[in-house]
């Protein structure tokens, strides 16, 4: 069974950092794509960025672009989201969703093209 379980988030400072990680199970894990979404309150669910395991290519929402890092750590099955320089409008819940699918680049940024969700952690940016 498939299980993603997303660790790290909490709360930091305007300009700070964090570190989410995004622990994959039960994947064949050279064989499909994780998206990092978010959900802040009252509004819908972002892609914020992605990285493919059929070409390890990766995409970014253009507000996080030159802040966030997407990576992939094959031997531990997980995918860190290195964000720096945060902003309160980056406060939201944070989701990793897989999909087996190769994607297209504007599907990857589509909730509905991941059939398997973390649970979330909580990002809160103060001010």
């Amino acid at each position: 069974e498939e299980q993603l379980v997303e660790s790290g988030g909490g709360l930091v400072q305007a300009g700070g950092s964090l570190r989410l990680s995004c622990e994959a199970s039960g994947f064949a894990f050279d064989d499909y794509t994780i998206g990092w979404f978010r959900q802040a309150p009252g509004k819908e669910r972002e892609g914020v960025s992605s990285i493919s395991h059929y070409d390890g290519s990766t995409t970014y929402v253009d507000s996080v672009k030159g802040r966030f890092t997407i990576s992939g750590d094959t031997a531990k099955n997980t995918v860190f989201l290195e964000m720096n320089n945060l902003k309160s409008e980056d406060t939201a819940v944070y989701y990793c969703a897989g999909s087996y699918s190769p994607l297209t680049t504007s599907a990857r940024f589509s909730t509905t093209a991941y059939g398997y969700w973390g649970q979330g952690t909580q990002v809160t940016v103060s001010s």
